[in-house]
């Protein structure tokens, strides 16, 4: 195994905080506890005459009498409080009415990866013992679901084990389950930070749920920016001195493929922050679009070889089931055992395990690879179509997923056009709100001026998005950017760009 520098030590002390996964240790007297030995010892002085009120108030956080009750107090600007609703928005403003085109949340508009028939509801899974048809039983559900997940786990496991990275083989005991990944997200923060005293470190322009969950949990955040100049590739060197330099980073949190970049990170980049020589943090890869890479570009067996690295993943987007909020996190044994002590005993819902063992069945394995065919054809037609419209710049980052970031110029391209927030707010409000085609602004990422991100579609949807797109970008534009005042249209950017998918 290669030495992370996760020491062992660290891990068994927070370890040894939480009961074995499934233990019957009620989670209040796990948290009361972190607060009653330093409470205990602070009074303590106190009674010696070497302590006063307000040293118990320093030295635990908490206000207490003297006789060791909890003194309630309101709480003065909650870290909850502070987060602006739109940013935790899961869609835009623009809702389905039926008639939309939604190429906003990277959703598979194909649906899910499932092998339909005729009879509704029912699924061919095609398991090891022959076709057979997937059985919900209703009526067990007045029955909690498996805590533990055992036979999901063993099937992400599968799914995984291709022996590209390394010659050893992911297990269950690798792997924790949740509601998508941003449960994991939001577990790896609350495990391995102290609120108020540590950070994480993210590099922009990247998925927003990382900012949002650090927020609630009072972390800070420390950027080091993707680099532009190398299609928004990692810095490892920058990154590597910022761990250098603030010891209270414990957590990296990097995406692959790109939100919004939609390109793959160098794994060599990945593995020189594995390897920094002194840091003790966790290095957390965000694969949530990796099957629309080619393959073999899964890193996620390689936490059997690096006890520092989680790789995160989702059925959301190439099994196009959303709906279902179920996604994974491969990790070294330890690091797993800690976020299922962590989590809810019975985070996933029966139906939900249901579909997702259904899903990673030979059978419907080929529907999604077929599904993930068709949306590579659209993906190269974008690609192909989209640079003929006036107005349209290069594509930004990569070509890795299932989106694609594209610049929205000021004047045509023969003229000398430059990328324009203003210009694509203008197409993204006008394909909205006139031409029911939603796509998401970025133009206040770092490194995005100007552009959109737009997820591919249906070749029926694509067709619309190209016509509507040259009908709007066609015309003259700087009616639209005359008209709206600057403030305005400040604020209309800073809300599309604030929007988390």
């Amino acid at each position: 195994m290669r030495m992370g520098r996760v020491d062992q030590e660290s891990l068994d002390t927070l370890e040894s905080r939480l009961e074995p996964e499934g233990g019957n240790r009620d989670v209040q007297s796990r948290v009361l506890s972190c607060v009653e030995i330093p409470l205990k010892q602070a009074l303590h002085k106190r009674g010696n005459g070497a302590s006063t009120e307000s040293s118990v108030v320093e030295e635990t956080g908490h206000q207490w009498d003297t006789k060791g009750h909890f003194i309630w107090k309101p709480v003065r600007d909650p870290t909850s409080c502070r987060c602006n609703p739109i940013d935790v928005q899961g869609s835009s403003d623009y809702k389905d009415d039926g008639t939309n085109i939604l190429l906003d949340a990277n959703e598979n508009a194909y649906g899910p990866a499932l092998d339909v028939q005729a009879s509704p509801g029912i699924l061919e899974t095609n398991g090891s013992t022959g076709p057979s048809k997937l059985e919900i039983d209703w009526l067990g559900l007045n029955r909690y679901p498996d805590p533990h997940q055992a036979e999901l786990k063993q099937q992400l496991c599968k799914l995984r084990n291709l022996h590209t990275h390394t010659t050893k083989d992911l297990s269950p005991e690798h792997l924790f389950v949740g509601v998508g990944s941003d449960e994991a997200i939001d577990a790896l923060l609350r495990c391995f930070c102290v609120p108020g005293r540590d950070k994480i470190l993210t590099c922009p322009p990247t998925y927003g749920m990382y900012a949002v969950s650090a927020q609630v949990n009072d972390v800070e955040i420390v950027k080091v920016p993707l680099d532009p100049a190398r299609g928004f590739q990692l810095q490892p060197g920058a990154i590597n001195a910022a761990l250098s330099s603030d010891p209270s980073i414990k957590l990296v949190y990097v995406t692959s493929p790109g939100n919004p970049t939609a390109n793959l990170l160098s794994k060599s980049d990945v593995q020189q922050i594995l390897e920094h020589p002194t840091w003790n943090g966790v290095v957390i890869l965000d694969e949530a679009y990796i099957d629309f890479s080619p393959d073999g570009a899964s890193l996620a067996e390689w936490v059997t070889e690096w006890p520092n690295l989680v790789v995160m993943q989702t059925l959301s987007k190439a099994f196009g089931l959303a709906g279902i909020r179920l996604g994974a996190a491969f990790a070294s044994p330890q690091v797993a055992r800690l976020l299922n002590n962590l989590k809810a005993p019975y985070n996933i819902s029966s139906p939900t395990s249901a579909l997702a063992i259904a899903a990673l069945q030979p059978k419907n394995l080929a529907v999604m690879r077929s599904n993930r065919a068709k949306i590579m054809e659209q993906r190269q037609r974008l690609l192909h179509e989209l640079p003929r419209i006036s107005r349209i710049g290069r594509f930004l980052g990569g070509t890795d997923s299932n989106f694609l970031l594209v610049e929205i110029l000021d004047t045509p391209k023969s003229q000398g056009g430059r990328p324009s927030n203003e210009s694509a707010m203008a197409l993204y409000e006008g394909l909205a709100e006139t031409r029911g085609v939603v796509v998401r602004f970025r133009g206040k990422e770092m490194g995005c001026e100007g552009c959109l991100r737009i997820t591919v579609g249906t070749s029926e949807e694509v067709d619309r998005l190209l016509a509507e797109t040259r009908s709007i970008l066609d015309s003259d534009l700087s009616k639209h950017d005359n008209c709206t005042k600057k403030e305005e249209e400040a604020a209309n950017e800073r809300g599309a760009n604030g929007v988390i998918a």
